[in-house]
């Protein structure tokens, strides 16, 4: 039985009866046979079903956005959002898939040559529960509008957001077998992966459990793409504009009480505006409203579980051990974390090396460009970087020396439907939105006349 609960007050929400073997084998049927026609149906159709699922998000989003922050503690101002922008990708598949996968002729000494798209079938999610609706929208639309279908394993703690999904594309008038979601726990997954059926798995997640999946889909010699957290770093130097820049470095680490893969975790700044800049955040910081997520004004919520408020605070108190200061916050009741600033952080302190998932905010100095750029590097993370600067030309350069897979220039990372999205290093691999995310799990085909 998986049981769901309120991270605010702590009240059980659900419960939901785990599937056993044989259902899952009679789901995962499904999905192939649906997949037999779904493939076969037109951009057009494909592309009426997926608009339907847009405007169903629009009009029922305040009863979608409360069922998301009562399972796991979001602002409802940000479920809101969320649900927005899961429309807003459903849009922008309807309406580009047709070209993201339309064939490409290309020019040999043959008659004709060309490379086609063509769908794979039944691709496996295993998916988190920070973004419970974008983390699975990202997945689900393009693999639909590129002929696939696909089958969800989502986070436990949000297991009624997943069954909500699931209704959703049956309203919208999909097929039963073109999106399901599984009430299974993680032990299930392996057998899942290992079944003919399966034919690629996409992972939003931590680095063990992405490790462990690739493992067996590896043993299959079955795609994978991962996505597994980052460890972002928002430098400021001295020419930028600090007024915005606060501003965005504050949305960057805090939206969404800290709970993001591409937050900004690490604050580096030049020293010659540090004191400035560091007191403006900080103002900016203290008129964040704590308090239920449920709540119009609430900016800062809970954390998801309490054992995960936990392991920030193990790390703020490693960090303070170690040397650095605590400039602000470091409190915590139960899920309630609150926003920390910690100043004085060094390259070998657990705020800087490890994932922060949480609000907290790690500030470190620099000198120079150059030790800007060693200081983003040194992270095993590699999912994407903000600088910030009124030399647009010289942090395009910069930008060239970040390993990561994204870099904003005077903005946070953020994910857009046009732009791919992904990471490097232990943040993972592969792509996700725009054409290359689309193009993750087809059969990339080409086909000779002579």
């Amino acid at each position: 039985m998986i049981t769901t609960i309120n991270p605010y007050n702590g009240k059980e929400l659900q419960q939901y009866q785990e599937l056993n073997k044989k259902e899952i084998k009679a789901k995962l049927e499904t999905a192939q046979k649906t997949f037999e026609d779904w493939r076969t149906t037109s951009f057009e159709h494909r592309a009426n079903h997926l608009r339907k699922v847009g405007a169903l998000l629009r009009k029922n989003k305040e009863s979608y956005a409360k069922l998301m922050t009562a399972e796991m503690g979001k602002p409802v101002s940000q479920s809101r959002g969320e649900l927005e922008k899961c429309a807003w990708l459903c849009d922008h598949y309807a309406a580009n898939a047709p070209g993201y996968l339309a064939k490409e002729h290309i020019e040999t000494e043959h008659f004709k040559s060309y490379v086609s798209y063509e769908p794979i079938g039944v691709v496996l999610a295993v998916m988190p529960w920070n973004y419970p609706f974008w983390q699975v929208f990202r997945f689900i639309a393009p693999a639909l509008m590129a002929g696939n279908v696909g089958v969800l394993k989502h986070a436990s703690s949000v297991m009624g957001c997943a069954e909500l999904i699931q209704d959703i594309f049956l309203e919208a008038g999909f097929p039963e077998g073109c999106f399901q979601n599984f009430v299974i726990g993680s032990d299930a997954v392996e057998a899942i992966i290992e079944n003919d059926i399966i034919k690629a798995v996409t992972l939003t997640g931590s680095k063990p459990a992405g490790a462990a999946v690739a493992s067996t889909a590896g043993k299959q010699i079955k795609k994978t793409v991962l996505e597994l957290g980052g460890n972002n770093a928002l430098v400021v130097f001295k020419d930028a504009n600090i007024d915005s820049a606060v501003e965005e470095c504050v949305a960057a680490r805090f939206q969404n009480t800290g709970q993001s893969c591409i937050a900004g975790k690490r604050l580096l700044l030049q020293e010659e505006i540090a004191e400035e800049f560091l007191d403006k955040f900080t103002q900016k910081v203290k008129t964040l409203v704590s308090g239920d997520p449920q709540e119009e004004n609430t900016y800062i919520g809970v954390m998801a579980r309490e054992d995960l408020a936990e392991e920030l605070e193990d790390l703020m108190n490693a960090s303070i051990e170690k040397g650095a200061e605590l400039h602000y916050g470091g409190s915590r009741d139960k899920t309630y974390f609150a926003p920390t600033i910690l100043t004085n952080v060094t390259a070998d302190m657990p705020v800087f090396k490890k994932e922060t998932f949480g609000p907290l905010m790690a500030v470190t100095t620099f000198k120079a460009d150059e030790e800007a750029i060693r200081l983003v590097n040194n992270s095993k993370f590699g999912l994407g970087a903000s600088l910030f600067s009124t030399d647009l030309k010289k942090m395009e350069e910069l930008a060239a020396q970040i390993k990561d897979g994204a870099v904003y220039i005077n903005h946070k990372v953020a994910s857009h439907p046009a732009l791919p999205f992904g990471g490097t290093g232990i943040s993972g691999y592969g792509r996700e939105l725009s054409h290359y995310g689309i193009r993750e799990f087809v059969n990339i085909k080409t086909v000779v006349i002579a």
